[in-house]
């Protein structure tokens, strides 16, 4: 005998779940402004970011899942409510050694330790991730993508063996635009097809996890006129991640080669830099509920260029925009599971990931300045 229509759906219902966060922070700079007019003496509450996220299982082998986002961020980021990602999550294989399966709509990038889950501030280990290594600056790039991603979980006698392949389009705001120079000239940016992968390893239980991440991103730039001109936007990075877990602290390591070429542009001859990042961090938690960070990240727009001389001399901007060193120190409180009380400081050389938006002139930026930064986060 089948189950009636009434208690399939009842049992479909007890699948449901639903989950949010808020965080809200306040930040302030000796110099140059980051998510609001941080530099100007009081600070800038331009930093919020809330979202809803639901999911259920229609059958034992389809997930539905979706999540709400608005996202405040200096002049970068309006607050506007945006779908985070949206999928259709179906297991094909689903044994006790092994996972199959493939999520349809938009997912998110499988980029590095932390893209997936970067706006929830619980599974960051500091307010602000490795600036070098996950752009706020041009943070839609590496989101999401609208599209398919399959991926395959094999569990080993002592690890787990991860993989997520993923083709699509990725999303291109206007944060683009402002990091390559041309938000003032008439045209834009619109997707197109894009392709992203990772492979990840996690051993004993995640005491040692590594993971190598590339994608292929690609954006064709639609001119009304002959300036700029149509043209088109690549971006092609690596990621090499590495992390060691012990009972009370954690050393994370990533370091990532990023190719990025613009061609076809009537205003300005083709463009490729070879950018490199890397940081190492260390965390360390204390007392059931505390945790500390130490730092250092850095970041190099074109390696055969890392002082910013050459480009400096051809008259685009100054050479500390094209690099960016930063010494980072962090406390996070958890008093309760559903609340964190975060604070950190940061000692800048260079403003190679410095929000455009927030920072018009790059003329009238310092190459070296601090930034302090508080924040309170929620979540049911």
């Amino acid at each position: 005998m089948g189950s009636s229509p009434a208690l399939a759906e009842s049992s479909m219902m007890d699948t449901l779940q639903v989950h949010g966060f808020l965080s809200q922070a306040y930040i302030v700079t000796d110099n140059n402004n980051f998510f609001g007019s941080s530099s100007d003496g009081n600070g800038s509450w331009g930093y919020t970011e809330l979202g809803v996220n639901a999911s259920i299982r229609p059958s034992e082998h389809l997930l539905v899942a979706a999540q709400v986002l608005s996202r405040r961020a200096g002049e970068g980021d309006d607050g506007s409510l945006r779908l985070d990602y949206g999928v259709l999550d179906w297991q094909m294989v689903n044994q006790r050694n092994r996972t199959i399966g493939a999520q349809f709509g938009r997912f998110k990038n499988p980029f590095g330790f932390y893209n997936q889950t970067r706006d929830v501030a619980f599974t960051r280990p500091s307010i602000l991730l490795p600036q070098s290594i996950y752009f706020d600056r041009t943070r839609s790039l590496a989101l999401a993508a609208d599209g398919v991603s399959v991926y395959y979980e094999e569990r080993l006698d002592n690890g787990v063996l991860r993989t997520q392949f993923g083709a699509g389009q990725a999303q291109v705001d206007d944060d683009v635009a402002y990091a390559v120079g041309l938000e003032d000239l008439p045209g834009g940016f619109e997707p197109d097809t894009s392709a992203i992968g990772q492979i990840r390893y996690e051993h004993d239980g995640g005491r040692v996890v590594v993971a190598l991440s590339a994608a292929s991103v690609h954006a064709d730039y639609d001119s009304p006129g002959q300036t700029p001109g149509d043209g088109k936007l690549a971006f092609q990075p690596w990621i090499l991640s590495a992390q060691y877990n012990a009972e009370y602290w954690s050393l994370t390591a990533e370091y990532a080669l990023r190719d990025v070429e613009l061609r076809g542009f009537n205003a300005f001859p083709d463009q490729h830099n070879k950018g490199e990042s890397w940081y190492v961090q260390y965390t360390r938690r204390f007392m059931d509920d505390w945790q500390w960070m130490i730092r250092y990240d850095s970041l190099v727009n074109n390696r055969d260029d890392r002082d910013g001389s050459k480009y400096e001399a051809s008259g685009r901007g100054p050479a500390y925009s094209q690099f960016a060193d930063d010494v980072t120190l962090g406390l996070q409180w958890q008093p309760h599971p559903n609340l964190m009380l975060s604070g950190e400081y940061h000692n800048v050389d260079g403003t190679g990931w410095l929000p455009s938006e927030d920072n018009p002139d790059p003329n009238e930026t310092s190459k070296r300045w601090d930034m302090w930064l508080l924040q309170m986060s929620l979540r049911f």
